[in-house]
């Protein structure tokens, strides 16, 4: 029995894990693939509070090492249930049940209280190679990686706020932004297509889908294609922002705490639920910004909530 589970061991999680074990509770993280979460796959971080010119890697490995050697323990495989219930004093607890990886036979756990932090994965484009040229030219974050593409023609791919959000950033730093829209219309903010439309250096790009990533071993372009014309044109571009959105995969809690609309779990900055005992934390929580900053800020006001909610069983 742990004091506290955390699902996930991305940023949010990893932070929980620190808060947690320096609280003094036995503490133990479940992840289904690797420690670190998306992150791992940013080549450069520039911008998390006094970790200057770090990888993702290196900043996801000093925080499972500084978590691992305050106490909190790691187990490997995917949650597939999470069932509330007592133990044999009749205090409220959590059973926790894993599939190992590759579907082989998992473990059974269990916990005082719950921390979900299972993050999300950006909607890619589902193109050839796109997978290799992550960190190459191939971003999903463009206040991420942006500055590092200063001075650079670079497209944004999507039609709805993030996207537009996203080419109002880089039109700030880029040369040139081309927003690529498969439909003549975009779904997002009309003040901000407006402020956009009015930008010199932002191209609109519409009826429009990509069908090929150019460039080896780093992006030089992208093949698009007119849905209407069937024309075909290659952007030049050193980089292709693609915002299409986020997925979280939280369906296997919703029997556990309420989720919104898109999936997420409906919880505001205190990262509480309508579960006891039960906290979210990071980018599977409804929230406007997700940033490495935010989601560990989150694990940390879990923690702390998780922390209380125990003092309040003893």
């Amino acid at each position: 029995m742990h004091d506290i589970a955390i699902v996930g061991a991305g940023p949010a999680g990893l932070t929980a894990a620190i808060y947690g074990a320096r609280g003094g509770k036995s503490v133990l993280l479940i992840e289904k693939l690797s420690y670190g979460g998306q992150i791992i796959n940013t080549p450069e971080v520039d911008n998390y509070p006094g970790a200057k010119h770090t990888s993702g890697f290196e900043l996801a490995t000093d925080m499972y090492n500084q978590a691992t050697e305050l106490g909190a323990e790691m187990a490997f495989g995917e949650v597939s249930e999470i069932e509330k219930t007592k133990d044999e004093a009749g205090k409220p607890c959590f059973k926790i049940t894993t599939k190992g990886l590759g579907g082989s036979e998992g473990k059974t756990f269990e916990a005082y209280s719950v921390i979900l932090a299972t993050g999300v994965e950006s909607r890619p484009l589902g193109l050839p190679r796109e997978e290799n040229m992550v960190g190459a030219g191939i971003s999903y974050c463009a206040t991420c990686d942006g500055a590092f593409f200063r001075g650079k023609d670079v497209a944004v791919l999507g039609g709805g706020n993030t996207a537009l959000e996203d080419a109002e950033y880089m039109a700030q730093l880029a040369n040139k932004v081309y927003l690529v829209h498969r439909r003549d219309e975009f779904r997002g903010d009309e003040i901000t297509v407006k402020r956009l439309a009015s930008k010199e250096n932002v191209e609109f790009v519409l009826d429009t889908v990509p069908v090929e990533i150019m460039g080896e071993p780093v992006v030089s372009g992208i093949k698009v294609k007119n849905v209407k014309t069937e024309e075909e044109r290659i952007l030049e571009v050193s980089a292709i922002f693609v915002a299409y959105g986020k997925v979280p995969d939280n369906g296997n809690f919703s029997n556990l705490t309420k989720l919104d609309g898109a999936g997420f779990f409906d919880s505001k900055e205190d990262c509480l639920t309508d579960t006891e005992g039960v906290f979210v934390a990071g980018d599977a929580r409804a929230k406007l910004r997700r940033q490495l900053v935010t989601a560990t800020a989150d694990g940390a006001v879990a923690a702390m909530a998780a922390i209380e909610y125990l003092h309040g069983l003893e």
